[in-house]
Parts: structure tokens; C-alpha cells; sequence
């Protein structure tokens, strides 16, 4: 008998994966980083690559080399990298890496050397994101550090790639300038003979709107696991992954009474609260006090009062709830219940930090599906 769990549906994933290679040419790379967005890095990447996916992305090179020691042998690309990092590790493992800067190129070229092979690297640009990657001013250095590596048979620029600010919001102004701006990247990249086999920018949100962006590679990530970039659009994509817990009890209480911390919450009416063992320690924002839509039995109710670190109490009126009952916080929604965008949207943020918060150590992921 289990308590509190979440299901990760892998024929989800595989299939989602499979829809979004069907809409391109280009080859596919899922994100797989921050545990698979929480629903387990890699189960979600053999999901992936059962999918079509050819390439895997992480943010660490500590995730990288998790997947080559779980016997992933993909294409995967860590893009995250500090300086002083055990580069020859991940080059030894034919892991591709992301470079910005001179510098970096400059440490990859020592760790190649002494890895004894030359270093797969994707040369990444700031084309308006204003986070990582070199800015114009700064291409010509970096890609003359990178012709310079690249000749000298320490280095293989297989890529250059930039990262959309705000591709999820179709015909913002800045999806066209920032390919614009890429393109000149490209050109100069070429002025200086690098001939990058595989140049991408396209996010979920690209890969989902704009097919003039696809270039080579598309990588994406939330839309891998089922849930939609684009704000009432899902795409024929489904959810993988369902938060759900077991009532631990229930008790009629009168009109006024107040409810968890700091009382926040007071019954409206004579009611029947129920208790649910899944709190913050386990992902459950508490940004959703008194807003998280919970799903029991055939009733939608909501969060009465303040989310605690083990458990929420749910306000579910005269609706006959007992000990035992199954609440779903979020699921594909098959039922009528809530789901990942219902819950960002109670709590005011976005469907990808859902199902990301939910990697407690407590609450054991159970995978479905023909993959599982």
C-alpha cells in the first residue's frame, strides 16, 4: 500500500517525443537536466531516445557523466560549465560541451590534451537573452580562439547555438530579431572557417511555432514531458507525470472554524476537511495555499489554508471523502481533475517548476507504461 506518489507515465514521453520529431527535419534533443524535470533524468532519457530523440541536454557535466554511467550512449551536450571543472572527464566520455569564452576553449584544450581526444564543443552566442553565451562585441576573439583549437586538432566545433527569450509568446518581436542576429553570428563563424555541423537555438516553444527556426537541431524540454510553452495550446501532447497522495483522515468541522497555520482559512459552512500527506517538503508550492486545486473522488476542491511541510488540508464541503481516498493534485487531466497548468496558474508561476519541484527522496516516482 503507498502513501504518496508520482507516476511518470514513459510511453508519454516516448510519444511526445515521437510527435515532435514527426514535425521536423532537423534531429531532436530532450532536456533531460534538474532530474528530467523532475520526473527522473534518466528513465526520461531512454524514453526519449525510444521516442527518436538522437541528442540529450543537460545543464552540469555531473549529469552528463550520470547518463554515460547508466549506460546512455546518445549524443548528450552539457551546457553549464564553471571554470575548473574536471573537463577531460566529460570529453573522455564523449560528452559535447558548450564554450563562450576564450578562456573556457583555452581549459578545454588542456583537458583534451590530457583526455587524449579531442574536445567536442558548441560554441554558444547571446543573441538578446542577456544570460549566457558571448555577445557580438565579443564573437570575433571567440571564434578566432576556436578556429586557432580547432586547427591545432584539440578541439571539434560541432556547434553553434544561442537560447530564445520569448519564443512562448508567438509573434513577439524579438524571436525575429534574435534570429537575425544569429544568422550574423553564423556568417561571421564561417568568415573565421568554422563550419559548424549543427547550429540550433529552438526551444519547446520554437519547435512548436516556427520551423524557420530549426536549423539542424531543435532542443526541447517541457514539451518532451507533455506540457504545453504556449499558454491554451497543447499540441497533441500528454502529460506524463501525476502528483498524487492517499487521504490520511477527515473530520466534520462547524462553520468559522479556522484551518492550519496562522488560520488563515475559515470555513465557510458546517464542512468535511481531509488531509493530505504531500506538503512543500515534497514539492507542493506554498504559493498554493488556500488557491492548489486537489482532485477527490469525484470533487475538485481546493487548499484550505496554509500548504505545511508534510501535508495539506483539503475544505471538500459534503462530499463523501474518508480515510484512504485518492487526492490528485495534477495528472493529464483525463478526468476532469486539475493538471500541471491549473496548478501554475493557481499559484502564479509556470507548468515547468510544477512538476520540477516534485524530486522529494520521500515521495517514491512509480513509472508506467510499456517503457517501465
Amino acid at each position: 500500500m503507498w502513501q504518496a506518489e508520482v507516476r511518470v507515465d514513459l510511453d508519454a514521453i516516448r510519444d511526445n517525443v515521437a510527435t515532435l520529431r514527426a514535425g521536423t527535419s532537423a534531429e531532436v534533443l530532450v532536456a533531460v537536466k534538474a532530474d528530467g524535470y523532475g520526473h527522473g533524468m534518466v528513465p526520461s532519457a531512454r524514453a526519449a531516445v525510444a521516442g527518436g530523440a538522437t541528442w540529450l541536454g543537460v545543464a552540469t557535466l555531473d549529469e552528463a557523466l550520470e547518463l554515460r554511467r547508466a549506460g546512455i550512449e546518445a549524443r548528450v551536450l552539457a551546457w553549464l560549465i564553471a571554470p575548473g571543472l574536471p573537463l577531460h572527464e566529460g570529453i573522455a566520455a564523449g560528452i559535447d560541451l558548450s564554450a563562450a569564452t576564450p578562456a573556457l576553449l583555452d581549459e578545454l584544450v588542456t583537458a583534451a590534451r590530457r583526455a587524449g581526444q579531442p574536445a567536442r564543443v558548441h560554441l554558444k552566442l547571446d543573441t538578446g537573452l542577456s544570460r549566457g553565451g558571448a555577445v557580438p562585441d565579443e564573437w570575433p576573439a571567440l571564434f578566432e580562439a576556436a578556429a586557432k583549437a580547432q586547427a591545432g586538432g584539440d578541439v571539434e566545433i560541432v556547434g553553434v547555438w544561442s537560447h530564445f527569450a520569448c519564443a512562448d509568446e508567438p509573434g513577439h518581436e524579438s524571436v525575429d530579431r534574435q534570429l537575425a542576429v544569429f544568422a550574423d553570428g553564423l556568417a561571421l563563424a564561417g568568415q573565421f572557417g568554422l563550419a559548424p555541423r549543427y547550429r540550433h537555438i529552438a526551444n519547446s516553444a520554437a519547435t512548436l511555432t516556427r520551423p524557420d527556426a530549426h536549423f539542424d537541431l531543435v532542443r526541447v524540454g517541457i514539451a518532451a514531458y507533455g506540457l504545453s510553452p504556449i499558454a491554451g495550446e497543447t499540441f497533441g501532447l500528454r502529460p506524463a507525470m501525476t502528483a498524487r497522495a492517499r487521504v490520511t483522515l477527515t473530520k466534520r468541522v462547524p462553520a468559522g472554524q479556522g484551518v492550519s497555520y496562522g488560520l488563515t482559512y475559515h470555513t465557510a459552512a458546517e464542512t468535511t476537511l481531509a488531509v493530505v500527506p504531500l506538503g512543500y517538503g515534497d514539492g507542493v508550492p506554498r504559493h498554493a495555499s488556500s488557491a492548489g486545486p486537489v482532485r477527490i473522488g469525484d470533487v475538485t476542491a481546493r487548499i484550505a489554508g496554509r500548504v505545511c511541510m508534510d501535508q495539506v488540508v483539503v475544505d471538500v464541503g459534503d462530499a463523501p471523502v474518508t480515510a484512504g481516498d485518492v487526492a490528485t493534485l495534477f495528472g493529464p487531466g483525463d478526468d476532469g481533475g486539475p493538471t500541471a497548468d491549473d496548478w501554475a496558474a493557481a499559484t502564479g508561476t509556470i507548468n515547468y517548476e510544477i512538476v520540477t519541484r516534485f524530486g522529494s527522496s520521500r515521495v517514491p516516482r512509480v513509472y508506467t507504461g510499456e517503457l517501465a
